[in-house]
């Protein structure tokens, strides 16, 4: 501590080294006031922005425009901060009007670090953490306080239409997709069903429903063929008595009579053989046709149930869709406007020039003493006494002449006594 060992020494060397301290301390003065001068006031101002549940249960209506908050505040932000968007900005509110000078470059990365959205996670609901926000809040930093309000309500009232226009462009392209796709499945399922009746046509194939219809017509016909066969053995059985019994003019007679019914039994016979026949022909399929329908069938079942999935998401696309414009489903409200900031960031310009008046302050004392331990010099006997641990008996201070100058006032510190010692 060179000549310092207490509060008295100290003040002692404030009080030679007066000058110095002054001088430092007002230098000091000077070049904060200048600094505080240059730099350009910040003002901040902060708009909150709550998110709001949909208004109908998730289990009765849901939405399509489903995800995680988190996740779509942070798309938003990515479209907020785009280079388009903040030049749009800075156009529309008239930013740095003051600073034609700036090129976009410049402007952009300013923009995006005066400007923040921090978003506050919502409660948990369980041990699972589904990434929902339940507010927003957008900070602006801008040089002046009307700026500074302008351009987080901006930020505010843009994020909120992106996250409209978001959920609803969502919405509209669910159904849109799912609509497409019914519309082609139908088209699908016809052109198969043409494919399926052309193929049966060429092939001679009937439809499933008559072929029941022509096995219950065979059935009929080979009961017909019976009853033909039965009545044919009763007049075949009556011509044979009637020979054998009757005379022969009477037996001749009834065996004409029965030949001329024969003939139409035969007749009638034929023509059922020859429908049985047809009817089973058209019944008889080939292997390849048959492996082919049963292809046709599985394809056809297949993209029935496929219709039958897309017309339920279909119809839950459009409940979506209804929710999102008619704004039944999550929403962005402001809870908080932006207000006009009453004060600078960090107490402004004159909070700077008398930090740095103090900091100047300081500056001159370390100087001070920075100057003793570079001379140090025993003043007082009790300096000496500390030091050498001889009490000097007289204490004869040596004048020499005071320096003249300022630079002698400021590092001379005035005479520098020393001390003698008288032995008795």
């Amino acid at each position: 501590m060179a000549s310092i060992y207490s509060v008295a020494d100290f003040i002692d060397m404030l009080r030679r080294r007066m000058w110095l301290i002054l001088v430092v301390t007002m230098l000091g003065c000077v070049a904060s006031v200048w600094m505080a001068l240059q730099q350009q006031p910040v003002y901040s101002s902060t708009e909150v922005i709550q998110i709001t549940r949909p208004k109908i249960a998730g289990e009765l209506a849901r939405s399509t425009a489903d995800g995680s908050s988190a996740r779509r505040i942070q798309l938003i932000e990515q479209r907020l901060m785009a280079r388009g968007t903040i030049l749009e900005i800075v156009d529309q509110l008239n930013l740095f009007a003051d600073r034609p000078g700036l090129l976009d470059s410049e402007i952009v990365p300013m923009m995006r670090t005066s400007v923040s959205l921090m978003g506050t996670a919502a409660v948990r609901e369980g041990s699972s953490d589904d990434g929902a926000i339940s507010v927003l809040t957008i900070t602006a930093n801008m040089p002046t306080r009307e700026q500074a309000q302008a351009v987080a309500r901006e930020f505010s009232k843009r994020t909120i239409a992106l996250s409209q226009s978001t959920r609803l462009d969502q919405a509209r392209e669910t159904l849109l997709f799912f609509d497409q796709k019914e519309k082609a499945l139908v088209r699908d399922i016809s052109a198969l069903e043409e494919e399926i009746a052309n193929f049966r046509y060429q092939n001679e194939v009937t439809l499933p429903g008559a072929i029941e219809m022509r096995g219950t017509e065979i059935a009929a016909i080979n009961e017909s063929l019976l009853e033909l066969a039965r009545q044919e053995i009763e007049l075949r059985k009556g011509a044979e008595e009637a020979e054998a019994t009757q005379r022969e003019a009477y037996a001749r007679r009834v065996r004409e009579e029965f030949e001329s019914q024969l003939e139409t039994l035969t007749a009638q016979r034929q023509l059922l053989l020859d429908r049985r026949a047809e009817l089973e022909a058209s019944l008889e399929l080939t292997p390849e046709v048959d492996r082919q329908l049963a292809s046709y069938e599985r394809r056809h079942q297949q993209m029935q149930s496929e219709l039958e999935v897309i017309t339920a998401r279909r119809a839950e696309a459009e409940v979506g869709f209804r929710l999102e414009t008619a704004s039944q489903g999550e929403r962005l409200t402001v809870i908080e406007p932006a207000p006009l900031p009453d004060y600078a960031m960090g107490g402004g310009r004159k909070a700077l020039a008398i930090k740095g008046g103090l900091a100047s302050f300081v500056l001159g004392v370390l100087a001070a003493f920075a100057l003793d331990l570079r001379h140090p010099v025993l003043r007082t006997s009790g300096q000496m006494k500390r030091e050498t641990g001889l009490s000097p008996v007289v204490t004869i201070p040596v004048l020499t002449p005071r320096k003249k100058g300022l630079f002698g006032r400021l590092f001379g510190g005035g005479a520098r006594p020393t001390t003698g010692e008288m032995h008795g």
